[in-house]
């Protein structure tokens, strides 16, 4: 079918009956049945299956009301979005912009989904530009999942940023991340190196999905050299405190690289390269302690204990359920340096967290989580059990001095009564059998 040659397109107008010479007839199973009035030449000239339709190879094509009439049947949810196309078509061009037609994330994807089906390559374009610039959201990212890889190659760009990132990059962004992360930016950026700590982590996370990320050679030597330069302030600042506990705690640098401390090692146990940590932390608690214990219990000690503590329920877990192995005087002595300490700060933070500040608002900044505190005592009563009885003797009856202060060694203190009851019934069969094999 010719369109008539007495219009000129540039006067069409969608819906007018008065000039129109074709009905399209839009129904749908649920009972609507739209005649819509529109222009052949437009139709034609836009969309290759109106063209076929209106083609003289094509023998339905009905006649109504002196018009021709072509009949779409689409389903209820689509229904709109034909009205939508059919109306497009009358203004696309390529001085339309996108954000014009599309005006959603939803809309576009309804019209891109008919634009394909009715083969229209102009409207199927501006959807696609639209959507590939726009933002998503989460619901909008699945829906555009669902349709956008059933339009075919001219719908590619739209998923882009959804394909997965090669793995060369997600190294360089992970070891670019870790830097920042263990850093010391200046004070407007530390939400920004917040940020960076929670993404780190989420990166090396298996929750639903697989890591994003696991970590080879070259991943753990970029970490443990972050790491060194990380303990490298945290000593330099160790020092000055040594000198002035003042100069350091009151400028917030010892609270943040404790803060740092703590969220490193709990990454690297999730990387399992926490050796390391756990040694050096062993090896410096002693002057460590030693500071702290010498500063005067002012609000900003108060938050440093808590810090330190935060990282030392990490270290003596990694040591109490044997996931770093450390020989016997080694862990003697983490019992004997930090079982005090957390005793001692238990009551400050305790304090603290129920006063108030001077707008009457509870202080919380001092707050430790009870599931550290709960932690530590576990930790601590495998630590003991794993230790010589005469040892555990010596820590025991330090606690039982102290009327069974935190932390709570009620665990440790049945299980060695029980052993030591036993021990010399067990070792006397031991040394039975032993006699009838004529070992002894």
């Amino acid at each position: 079918m010719e369109p008539r040659d007495d219009q000129a397109e540039a006067s069409y107008t969608f819906g007018d009956r008065t000039t129109s010479d074709i009905v399209v007839r839009l129904r749908n199973e649920e009972g609507r049945d739209d005649w819509i009035y529109c222009h052949s030449k437009i139709l034609s000239a836009k969309s290759r299956y109106f063209a076929d339709r209106l083609s003289d190879k094509w023998p339905t094509c009905k006649i109504l009301d002196s018009r021709y009439c072509v009949e779409v049947i689409c389903q209820e949810s689509d229904y709109d979005h034909h009205i939508n196309l059919l109306r497009l078509l009358y203004v696309v061009s390529d001085d339309v912009p996108e954000d014009n037609l599309c005006h959603n994330v939803k809309n576009a994807l309804g019209i891109l989904s008919v634009a394909k089906q009715l083969s229209c390559p102009q409207i199927v374009t501006a959807c696609v530009n639209y959507l590939e610039a726009v933002p998503w959201e989460e619901g909008e990212e699945e829906e555009i999942l669902r349709i956008v890889p059933g339009i075919g190659s001219e719908a590619e760009p739209i998923l882009a940023r959804l394909q997965p990132v090669a793995q060369t990059a997600v190294i360089g962004i992970f070891i670019s991340a870790f830097r920042f992360a263990t850093s010391s930016p200046p004070l407007p950026l530390c939400d920004i190196k917040s940020s960076a700590q929670e993404q780190i982590e989420y990166m090396i996370t298996e929750d639903d999905d697989a890591p994003l990320l696991i970590a080879d050679e070259e991943i753990k030597l970029e970490v443990k050299e972050c790491v060194k330069s990380l303990f490298v302030r945290f000593f330099q600042c160790l020092e000055a405190m040594s000198l002035d506990s003042e100069v350091t705690s009151k400028n917030g640098s010892f609270r943040m690289i404790l803060s740092d401390l703590s969220w490193v090692c709990q990454i690297l146990t999730k990387m399992e390269m926490v050796r390391d940590f756990v040694v050096t932390w062993v090896d410096t608690s002693e002057k460590l302690v030693k500071v702290v214990e010498a500063m005067e219990t002012v609000s900003e000690t108060v938050e440093i204990r808590v810090k330190v503590t935060e990282v030392t329920a990490k270290v003596v877990e990694a040591i109490g359920y044997g996931t770093v192995i450390l020989p016997t005087g080694k862990r003697l002595q983490m019992v004997k340096l930090w079982l005090p300490f957390v005793r001692n700060t238990k009551p400050l933070v305790d304090s603290e967290v129920t006063k108030n500040d001077d707008d009457g608002n509870e202080a919380v900044r001092c707050k430790i989580d009870g599931e550290i505190w709960q932690a530590l005592e576990s930790s601590f009563v495998s630590i003991i059990l794993a230790l010589p009885s005469s040892d555990q003797a010596e820590i025991l009856t330090e606690w039982l001095s102290k009327n069974g202060l935190y932390p709570d060694l009620t665990e440790a203190f049945e299980v060695w009564c029980y052993r030591s009851k036993v021990a010399k019934r067990r070792l006397g069969l031991v040394g039975g059998e032993e006699d009838e094999n004529g070992m002894s």
